[in-house]
């Protein structure tokens, strides 16, 4: 195939001058978007939902405290609570021989405001 100046040819598509998703959006890269997967995830369960709104009510829990309020088995509360604490929901905070669980306000604070970015 001959090579014309690009000129000859006003409607042809060429390739961008730049990476785009590089200069405008370098978070999104595998690992982040599953990160960002696993936290949405996380919260988007009602029993999870759940366990957010009564660590809120009271602070902290201890897992005895989730499972006895909520009416699990110890296992069930245990799993969700893992969940959340991966996605950085809940952060343990260790007193004796008790673990407490409280909320983690800052990542809160940035899901809701990335939530509301995105709906608006």
């Amino acid at each position: 195939m001959p090579n014309f100046p690009q000129e000859d040819y006003p409607n042809s598509i060429t390739a961008p001058k730049t990476d785009l998703l590089k200069s405008l959006a370098p978070a999104l890269n595998h690992l982040s978007i599953k990160k960002a997967a696993l936290t949405f995830r996380a919260i988007n369960h009602p029993l999870r939902q759940d366990m957010i709104k009564l660590i809120d009510s009271k602070g902290h829990v201890t897992v005895t405290d989730l499972f006895v309020e909520m009416r699990l088995e110890q296992s069930v509360a245990s799993q969700h609570l893992a969940i959340l604490r991966r996605a950085g929901i809940v952060k343990p905070e260790r007193d004796g021989k008790f673990v407490y669980y409280k909320l983690n306000v800052e990542k809160i604070q940035l899901l809701n405001q990335l939530i509301t970015d995105l709906l608006n």
